[in-house]
């Protein structure tokens, strides 16, 4: 039976968006019921989500809002992220609006609520008509909400005709599927496999189509150029959830509704994630814009879920259980992790402009000492995405670098062992662009006036920050215990039980391999922290005089300001040692071929969508009637 949470999450999203478009003469009470009632509704369904993990088994149901519903564990998984995440950004919003008074606040809250039930709603449909329905509201929110802007239009306009174009495919994709199960209810589609040539069409059509709204290479086109202009919290829904919804729907369509059935198809989504991983973080180190710099850092964090996924088709088309559960194990575990860190830097990115109102790394500096909560934040999402132990970034790429491995051991292909140092060489990177990051913006001296005059954000919006701090250490130290929960999908793929975690252990499945313990490897970096600091204490003799700073030597020539550390200057031989690459960054995107279209002005613009638009709406009528 459907739990009454889930209603109650949908009727709270609605209630919030009412009450924006009822109270818009009201805003101080409007921005606060808005907040309030995001808050409520992703609280409500963080209770169904770890409700439905709690009982392991899918539950069915039907609500008049969708028609029929089905949570299994991927949907539980989705309900966990869109909540989780809309907690923290709730709270955030209550003080960060104040950012956006008197422009389009109130029209931000409420499209925010809307912008969360759709994607609830998609996640929970069981079938086409409501899921497609709920995908399509998912663009227009977001859209609108990129427009509130008032410099985005262009932005706005490329997002929508690149998510138009995607939407189109999906379409045609579901009208094939439901064609030849001759229903709309996702339980048939599960039920009668396509096969063949059709299928692989299905394949390519869904994947092509929902990778334009998950955003890897080359579909990327609109996140470094939409994500940057949204308002900091809808930046951090945006690249922390909406994007995922493009990897559900090619693991419901692909897996699902198709079984996987061809290896090819596993093979296809492991190459676009480790192109698409590496080609992320390249594109991410040549930013000073810190919002574009992790927008591209979402297209290389969708690449390394898109291997992981790769892998588990690989291993249901050749049947071999132990790629199935480690792949999507690990595929799905950095998909949650993803969704917290991210939003995690986004909002804290959206902290520094709320202070200092530029984008710009190379104006910021000496933040840490001014805003410490905000700095401490954002240094533990910047340890959760460069993978460092013994946070939770570490914990799903280890679970992936196993199931490359275990793949590796096959035999059977080269592709594993590129893909295993292709992820190799992305950490790196990620690791080298976040300490440029976190040096050139929170340490060392401020490099404007706005930045020395910094102060900490409002206590609302670092509560929000700091509860995503928190949940990337729950997510990374208590692994063994939430391991199997998310593993439980994969499992339900294969037969036979197969144990990811043993108390406070990790197991890759294979004995050969290394096992992992991120509880034990806390205490000993714990340890070799406070190590050093006891000798020190015990052995410390009379203290030096203080010393006084001075003018930094500089080779014998007068100190300049200029000659101070920038976010160029760290990565200027690396970009010059890529600089090929960096010259064909046009060619790899998809949306420079679409330029023309956002960027005609006046009429025939909007003509241009205008046809776009109906276009989807004829391929949805046709969908919904043709069945």
């Amino acid at each position: 039976m459907l739990s009454p949470l889930v209603m109650a999450t949908l009727l709270l999203f609605l209630l919030g968006a009412a009450a924006g478009l009822l109270l818009q003469k009201l805003p101080a009470l409007a921005n606060r019921l808005n907040s309030g009632f995001a808050l409520l509704g992703s609280l409500a369904g963080l209770v169904a989500a770890i409700q439905i993990f709690a009982q392991g088994t899918p539950v069915d149901g039907q609500l008049w809002l969708l028609g029929s519903v089905h949570l299994d564990m991927l949907s539980a998984l989705m309900l966990l992220v869109i909540s989780t995440v809309g907690v923290a950004v709730a709270l955030y919003s209550f003080a960060y609006i104040r950012e956006y008074q008197g422009k389009g606040d109130v029209a931000i809250g409420a499209l925010m609520n809307l912008f969360l039930f759709a994607m609830v709603g998609m996640v929970l449909a069981d079938n086409a008509l409501g899921f497609l329905l709920c995908y399509e509201l998912v663009t227009l929110t977001t859209y609108w909400l990129v427009k509130t802007n008032p410099e985005a239009a262009k932005q706005s306009r490329l997002y929508l005709v690149m998510n138009h174009i995607g939407m189109a495919l999906v379409l045609i994709a579901f009208w094939l599927l439901c064609r030849e199960s001759g229903s709309l209810e996702f339980a048939a589609l599960r039920e009668h496999h396509l096969a063949g040539a059709l299928a692989s069409l299905v394949f390519l059509l869904s994947f092509c189509g929902f990778g334009l709204r998950a955003g890897f290479v080359p579909l990327h086109g609109w996140l470094p150029v939409a994500e940057p202009v949204a308002p900091s919290h809808i930046s951090a829904l945006m690249s922390g959830v909406m994007v995922k919804l493009g990897l559900f729907g090619i693991l419901r369509v692909s897996i699902d509704f198709l079984g996987a059935s061809q290896l090819w198809w596993g093979y296809v989504v492991l190459i676009f994630g480790a192109c698409s991983a590496v080609l992320g973080v390249l594109f991410a180190l040549a930013e000073h814009d810190l919002k574009r710099l992790l927008a591209y850092h979402t297209v290389e964090n969708i690449g390394i879920i898109l291997m992981g996924m790769g892998i588990g088709m690989i291993g249901i088309a050749n049947q071999q259980p132990a790629l199935v559960v480690l792949g999507l194990l690990g595929a799905l575990y950095h998909l949650l992790n993803h969704a917290i860190f991210k939003s995690l830097l986004f909002m804290g990115t959206g902290s520094v402009m709320f202070r200092l109102h530029t984008r710009d790394m190379d104006k910021m500096g000496g933040l840490a000492k001014l805003m410490p909560w905000t700095a401490l934040a954002f240094l533990i999402g910047a340890m959760a995405i460069s993978a460092l132990p013994p946070l939770n970034g570490f914990v799903s790429e280890w679970f992936i670098y196993q199931s490359l491995l275990s793949m590796t051991k096959l035999g059977t292909s080269v592709v594993a062992p590129l893909a295993v140092v292709m992820l190799a060489v992305t950490g790196a990177m990620a690791v080298m662009c976040f300490v440029k990051v976190y040096g050139i913006c929170f340490c060392g001296a401020p490099r404007s006036e706005k930045a020395s005059h910094a102060r900490e954000v409002p206590g609302a919006m670092v509560a929000g920050t700091l509860l995503l701090a928190a949940v990337c250490l729950v997510l990374g130290l208590g692994a063994p215990w939430i391991a199997p929960h998310i593993a439980s999908y994969g499992q339900a793929l294969v037969s036979g039980q197969m144990n990811v975690a043993t108390g406070a252990t990790l197991l890759p499945l294979d004995s050969s391999q290394a096992i992992l313990s991120p509880p034990v490897i806390a205490i000993t970096l714990l340890g070799l922290f406070l190590i050093p600091l006891l000798v020190l204490a015990i052995f410390k003799g009379p203290k030096l005089g203080r010393r006084h700073a001075g003018t930094p030597w500089a080779c014998g020539y007068a100190y300049e300001e200029r000659m101070s550390l920038t976010s160029g200057g760290v990565t200027h031989t690396l970009r010059q040692l890529c600089a090929p690459l960096y010259r064909k960054q046009p060619q790899l995107d998809l949306a420079s071929a679409l330029h023309g279209v956002s960027d005609t002005p006046g009429n025939t613009g909007w003509l241009l969508l205008s046809l776009l638009n109906g276009v989807v709406l004829a391929l949805f009528i046709l969908m919904a009637v043709g069945v």
